[in-house]
């Protein structure tokens, strides 16, 4: 894998850690914000801190995408799980909440699970029936994108 990539699935984890910490900063200044007042959620957007969050989870959303574009979602998802363990320590030190031994010990199996995922290659082979094996076991071909460069 690239530095490139490298570099896109540590924008995932800092954008969507930083967009999900600022949109949720705004949204407690602004009190209780429901579906049923859908003009005050429109207000929020005026919120510096739920227009910058909002921003910065559109370059997480471009970011993913860019990834799923090279590798596979049972990889991205996991190693940019990351993000949990930023937030939570976001939430203790910057909103001061209390977090439990329960969701610590959550955060640290997820975090321990990204070891099993990055261990492994980034894209899999795929099994598919060739149509004029006529039942014979099928091919391992790769996934479409591989000929393309995302380099």
């Amino acid at each position: 894998m690239t530095f490139r990539k490298y570099l896109v699935l540590a924008g995932i984890t800092i954008f969507s850690t930083l967009g999900d910490s600022l949109l949720a900063r705004g949204m407690k200044d602004l009190g209780g914000a429901s579906l049923h007042n859908i003009s005050a959620l429109l207000l929020a957007i005026l919120n510096p801190y739920v227009s910058i969050g909002i921003v910065l989870l559109l370059a997480f959303f471009a970011s993913y995408m860019s990834a799923l574009s090279w590798a596979d979602l049972t990889y991205v998802l996991p190693a940019t799980s990351l993000s949990y363990v930023l937030v939570a320590l976001i939430a203790l030190v910057g909103f001061h909440e209390d977090i439990s031994p329960t969701r610590w010990l959550g955060i640290a199996l997820i975090a321990a699970g990204v070891g099993f995922v990055a261990a492994g290659p980034f894209t899999t082979n795929v099994r598919r029936e060739d149509p004029e094996s006529s039942g014979q076991e099928g091919n391992d071909l790769r996934l479409p994108r591989e000929g393309l460069n995302h380099e």
